[in-house]
C-alpha cells in the first residue's frame, strides 16, 4: 500500500486578498495621485488618492450608523465620480455589498432589481431624482436614499421618504475607522445582467476574485495601467464596475480621470485634453461620437495614445481611424458582466510584427487572447470540443477564477456545463489563441443550413462612408429559412442607396452572405450598455418580404 505523503506546504503568509487592500495600499503609496472628476453639479471636483480614501473610512462609518450590517447590499445609481468612487471602496470594504445599477434600464427593471437585491440603502446622484421618486414608493426594503450631493443642492421640495444628504453624512462620521479583515471569498460587488431576456440575472463578485481580476487587467498583454498613465474610465461604473478600471487604476497609482454624466464628443475631448488623458476605455458608440467631434473640427489628441474598446465588437473603420489617423493604439477587449468582466484583449505576437498593416489589423480585429485566470474552448452543439484552426466556429465556454458559477439567489438554477460557463456567443479560436466572436447564438443568421456571421456584415457596411450605423438580422424567407437584412443609419448628410449598398460587399464576402434587401432608419434601437438590441430589430420587420422571396 502506497504511502501517500501530505505536501510540504509553504511559508508565506496568510493574508486575504480584500478590496479595502486596494485603496490602503493606494494612499499610503500613491496617495498623492489625482482624481479627478466632472461633476453632475457642473464643476471639476480634484483631490488625492489619500483624500479618498480618508472620506471612505468616514463613510464606511456612515454606513454602519445607518444599520448596514456586512453582507447586506447598498446601492448605487450614479455616474463615474468620486463620490461613486468612495462607495466603491467603503461599501465592499466594510463587509457589505456594493451594487451598482444601471439606470439605462426600465424603472419597472430597476425597482425589480432592488427588490431583488434587498438593498437597504440607495445612493443616487442628482440626474437620477426623477428617477428615484418613481421608484421610491415600490422599494420596500430601501431604509433610506441618499443623494449624492452638498447640502446645497439638495432639493427644497420630494416626494421621497427619508432622503439624506451624502456630504452630510460623510461630515458627520468618525474618521476614526480601521478596515476589517474577513474571508476573501465573502461577497463584494452585485452586478445585473442588462435582461434583454427576462428578469435581470445578479453576478455576485467576491473580494478575492475582484482583486484578481484588478491584478490581471493591470499587465502589460491587458490593459497596460502604470502609474505614469492618466486613465479615464468612459465605460460607466454602473455598467461591470467600470470594467474593473477603479480598482486596477488605483492598484497601479494612475490618476484617475472620471467623466461624470457629459459623454459627449466635445466634453470628452476637452476632458482628455485638460487633464491630459493617455488612456480610456469604452463603447464603440462613445469612441464614435468622440472621432467624429474630433475629425470635423479639425482637431487632434496631444496625450491620448491607448484605448480599449469592448462592450460591442469595434467596426474596423473606427480601428483604422483611431490608428491612421488619430494615432491612438486600440486594445480589443471582450467580456460580459459573468465574467466580471475580462477575458481576453487583442495585440500583436512577435511573430506578427513583421506582417503588413492588412494582416497585423486582420488580427487586432479579433477580440483577442485569453488574460492569465481565463480559460476558454469552443464546442458544437453536441459538446464536442472544436479544433483552433481559425475557421471552424462553436459555442464559445469560459472558465476562471472570477467567472460565475452560479447567479445571485441560483436564479437559473446550474449554469455551468461540465465546469465551463456557457457565453451565448459563437466564436473562432486560431493556431496561436486569438479568438473572434461571429455572433451572439441568438443572433446567428441560418440560411439553408449554412451559418452566417452578422458580425461581419456589419463590420463591412460600417467601412462606407455614408454609414454611421448599421445591424444585419435574419429575416424569414420562404426556400432558406432564414436571409440577411442590412438596416443601416446613415450619416448626417449623406446619402446612399440599397443598390450602393449591395454593391458595396461584392468581393468582399461569400456570394450566400450577401445581405438580401438593404433598409435605412433614424436610429437604431440601443440596449442599457449601448449594445445593439436585435430582438427589436427582428420584433420590427419580421414581416419584411425580401424582393424576390417569393420566387426563391
Amino acid at each position: 500500500m502506497t504511502n501517500v505523503q501530505p505536501p510540504l506546504m509553504g511559508g508565506m503568509m496568510d493574508q486575504p486578498l480584500l478590496i479595502s487592500n486596494i485603496i490602503r495600499f493606494a494612499a499610503r503609496h500613491y496617495g498623492g495621485s489625482e482624481i479627478v472628476s466632472r461633476r453632475v453639479e457642473g464643476d471639476v471636483h480634484r483631490y488625492t488618492v489619500r483624500d479618498c480614501e480618508a472620506r471612505a473610512r468616514r463613510l464606511a462609518n456612515a454606513l454602519a450608523e445607518q444599520g448596514v450590517a456586512a453582507s447586506e447590499r447598498v446601492g448605487t445609481l450614479a455616474w463615474n465620480g468620486y463620490r461613486h468612487l468612495e462607495l466603491y471602496y467603503a461599501v465592499s470594504g466594510s463587509g457589505a455589498v456594493l451594487h451598482t445599477i444601471n439606470p439605462r434600464l426600465h424603472p419597472d427593471q430597476i425597482a425589480y432589481i432592488v427588490n431583488h437585491a434587498e438593498d437597504q440603502l440607495l445612493f443616487f446622484d442628482l440626474t437620477f431624482l426623477p428617477l428615484v421618486e418613481a421608484i421610491a414608493p415600490h422599494c420596500p426594503t430601501v431604509k433610506a436614499f441618499v443623494l449624492m450631493t452638498d447640502r446645497a443642492h439638495m432639493p427644497a421640495q420630494t416626494t421621497i421618504v427619508n432622503l439624506q444628504c451624502y456630504e452630510d453624512l460623510i461630515d458627520a462620521a468618525s474618521a476614526d475607522y480601521v478596515w476589517p479583515e474577513f474571508d476573501e471569498y465573502a461577497a463584494a460587488a452585485l452586478c445585473y445582467t442588462s435582461g434583454t431576456t427576462g428578469n435581470p440575472k445578479g453576478a455576485l463578485y467576491s473580494h478575492r476574485s475582484t482583486v484578481l481580476h484588478a491584478y490581471a487587467s493591470a499587465m502589460p498583454n491587458v490593459l497596460n495601467v502604470g502609474a505614469a498613465d492618466v486613465v479615464a474610465p468612459i465605460v460607466p461604473m454602473f455598467h461591470v464596475n467600470a470594467w474593473g478600471l477603479p480598482y486596477s487604476a488605483l492598484l497601479a497609482g494612475a490618476k484617475l480621470v472620471l467623466p461624470g454624466p457629459a459623454l459627449d464628443g466635445k466634453s470628452l475631448y476637452e476632458l482628455f485634453e485638460a487633464e491630459r488623458v493617455t488612456f480610456s476605455a469604452g463603447v464603440p458608440t462613445v469612441w464614435l461620437g468622440l472621432v467624429n467631434y474630433v475629425l470635423q473640427n479639425g482637431l487632434a489628441f496631444s496625450t491620448f495614445r491607448r484605448t480599449v474598446v469592448g462592450g460591442a465588437a469595434c467596426p474596423p473603420a473606427l480601428m483604422d481611424t483611431l490608428i491612421d489617423r488619430l494615432h491612438v493604439q486600440v486594445i480589443h477587449g471582450w467580456g460580459m458582466t459573468e465574467m466580471s468582466p475580462l477575458g481576453t484583449t487583442g495585440g500583436l505576437l512577435v511573430k506578427h510584427l513583421d506582417l503588413p498593416v492588412a494582416g497585423q489589423r486582420a488580427i487586432l480585429q479579433k477580440q483577442g487572447h485569453a488574460i492569465f485566470g481565463v480559460d476558454m474552448k469552443i464546442v458544437d452543439d453536441a459538446g464536442c470540443e472544436l479544433p483552433w484552426d481559425g475557421r471552424t466556429f462553436g459555442n464559445l465556454l469560459v472558465k476562471g477564477p472570477w467567472i460565475v458559477a452560479h447567479y445571485f439567489r441560483d436564479e437559473g438554477g446550474d449554469v455551468l456545463r461540465d465546469g465551463w460557463f456557457p457565453t451565448g456567443d459563437v466564436a473562432t479560436i486560431d493556431p496561436d489563441g486569438f479568438m473572434q466572436i461571429t455572433d451572439r447564438s441568438k443572433d446567428v443568421i441560418k440560411s439553408g443550413g449554412e451559418w452566417i456571421g452578422s458580425i461581419d456584415i456589419e463590420n463591412i457596411a460600417m467601412a462606407h462612408p455614408a454609414v454611421l450605423q448599421a445591424a444585419c438580422i435574419g429575416v424569414r424567407h420562404p426556400k432558406w429559412d432564414e436571409r440577411p437584412l442590412l438596416v443601416v443609419v446613415p450619416r448626417p448628410g449623406a446619402t446612399v442607396t440599397r443598390d450602393e449598398m449591395l454593391r458595396f460587399f461584392d468581393g468582399k464576402v461569400a456570394k450566400f452572405w450577401m445581405p438580401d434587401d438593404v433598409v435605412f432608419v433614424d436610429a437604431l434601437p440601443m440596449g442599457a450598455t449601448g449594445k445593439i438590441l436585435k430582438n427589436r430589430l427582428r420584433e420590427q420587420f419580421r414581416d419584411h418580404r425580401l424582393p424576390g422571396a417569393d420566387q426563391k
